[in-house]
This record gives structure tokens, sequence and C-alpha cells, in this order.
């Protein structure tokens, strides 16, 4: 038997809504995946590859009725929301071919991509990583998963802070979809199940101050609300 240095962390989990719970392996993320956020970042988005980026797994936090709450980041004077369509894995493989990718799908959940972007901009301007800006303590947050959703292109996604829209496009105005995605991420890696791929976030992002509420919506999934403490 092996003696650990110290006792191992649990693993980070997702629930579902059929009552099971998803181990989180992975947390991958593509960036300027809707045209117009591309041009609010100040960029082409005739001109943009895909741009992929991670999130350790214990950044996931999934906010309930009775602890609504997520922290304000610390180290940050511009704590930024980025309502987005998550993918939750079963499988994975690698060099998938985008008509086999949503094989590789357990389910669909909501999410937001928390991004200290004071970090974010002038680690762009001096053309360093954004590993700080984006995988921090609670940076992952997540609606429970529905095993086997299926959103089409013309399902709205959007994102109200205190009960106002600040985000509104449909799926289908994704510069990459789903698919596309899944297979372009598995010719840099090896998906394995339990790996979440947070698809991209339309135009209207912005900041966050604590006591804000927020709420992500998209078609029949469970819309994801938290509290900004």
């Amino acid at each position: 038997m092996t003696d650990y240095v110290f006792t191992p962390p649990a693993p980070s989990v997702v629930p579902t809504t059929d009552g099971q719970l998803f181990p989180v392996r992975r947390i991958f993320l593509i960036g300027k995946n809707y045209a117009d956020h591309v041009r609010e970042m100040g960029d082409d988005p005739s001109d943009t590859p895909p741009v992929f980026f991670t999130k350790p797994a214990d950044a996931v936090i999934v906010p309930t009725p009775d602890a609504p709450g997520v922290p304000y980041a610390q180290s940050t004077d511009d704590y930024h929301y980025e309502g987005e369509l998550v993918l939750a894995l079963k499988s994975g493989g690698t060099d998938i071919p985008a008509d086999a990718a949503m094989t590789l799908v357990y389910g669909l959940a909501l999410g937001c991509d928390m991004t200290r972007r004071d970090l974010q901009s002038e680690a762009r301007k001096k053309g360093l990583p954004w590993d700080m800006a984006k995988g921090f303590d609670a940076s992952a947050v997540m609606a429970p998963i529905v095993p086997g959703a299926e959103l089409s292109g013309d399902t709205v996604l959007s994102t109200t802070v205190n009960g106002e829209t600040r985000q509104s496009a449909t799926l289908g105005t994704m510069i990459w979809s789903p698919a596309q995605i899944i297979a372009q991420l598995s010719a840099l890696v090896e998906l394995k199940p339990g790996d979440l791929i947070y698809t991209g976030t339309p135009e209207g992002v912005g900041a966050l101050h604590p006591g804000d509420k927020v709420e992500i919506a998209a078609g029949d999934l469970p819309a994801l609300r938290f509290a900004v403490e």
C-alpha cells in the first residue's frame, strides 16, 4: 500500500440532473468563438484561429439556492463574467473527426468563465500567458449537467446581471461549432472522460461587483444563478 505524503484532495465534481456526480478531469476553454465578442476585444474575427486555454479542475464551483455565492477574486479590480455553454465528455481520443465528435459528449450545462480582465489585458499587451487571468480559484462556475441534452443553433444563450440582459446570442453564431471545437482540441491533446469544454462567450462581457446577481440561461438547461460575494 502506498503511503501518501498528505491525504489526496477529493475529486472535483459537478452534479447531474439525474442525481449522479460527474468527476472533473480537466477544464478546457475556447476564446474568441463569437464574432461580435472578438470585435469587442479588439480583434478581427476573419483572422481568428481557435484559441484554447485551461483552468484547474478544482476551479469548478457549483452554486445552489442555499449557497449561491461566488467569491470576488483576489488581486483584481476588473472581475468579469463570460456566459458559456459547457460540454461534459464521457469518452475521448485523439484526432476525432467533427462528424463523430458529439458522440463523446455525456451532457450539457451552463457555465461562467470568470476572468480577471485587468490581469488579462496586461498579459495581452506584453505577450504573456493568461494563466493567472483565467485559472484562479472558483473561476469555473457551473450549473448541473443535463445528460444527453441537445440544443439547436437557434437556442439563445443569455446572461443577465441584476435583471438586465448583458449578453444574448444564438448558439449558431459560434465561429467554431461544439463538434468542431472537440475535433480541433483532440488534434492538440488526447481528450478523456471527465473533461469539460467551455465553448466561448458572446459579446457583452463586463465587470461584476460584490452583491451583483447573475443568471445565465439557454433553452431548457437549468439556469446558472449566482451572487458575487
